[in-house]
């Protein structure tokens, strides 16, 4: 499955931001999805994943209550809402793929796409 993310741009603490994720190739309902992001300096974490039917969500204790998950399987494309971001936050944001279940290890993500990134400006 190939993926494209989008969204990313420069906001400031408090605004709001969605990330999109369009999938093509395989069968995109077939995979759980998640997002990971990478600081200036610092290893890639995981974000937020969703199951392949949208069921089942799970969030890193960081951005949970503040960032909300979900997808949409008729438009193969998963979306990252990014609501009150702190500078904290800023990063390249990637979305993968995943058949191994709803994860947090980027290990278990075999595609992935190129990255959009969110700068947070206080």
């Amino acid at each position: 499955v190939q993926l494209q993310a989008s969204g990313g741009g420069l906001v400031q603490s408090g605004d709001s931001l969605r990330l999109s994720c369009a999938a093509s190739g395989r069968t995109f309902s077939g995979y759980h999805m998640g997002w990971f992001r990478q600081a200036p300096g610092k290893e890639r974490e995981f974000v937020a994943g969703v199951s392949w039917d949208g069921a089942r969500t799970r969030y890193a204790d960081s951005v949970r209550g503040r960032f909300t998950i979900s997808r949409d399987n008729v438009k193969n494309t998963v979306f990252l809402q990014i609501d009150g971001p702190k500078p904290e936050d800023t990063a390249v944001y990637y979305c993968a793929a995943s058949r191994y279940g709803l994860v947090n290890d980027g290990s278990l993500y075999p595609y992935w796409g190129q990255g959009t990134l969110v700068t947070v400006s206080s």
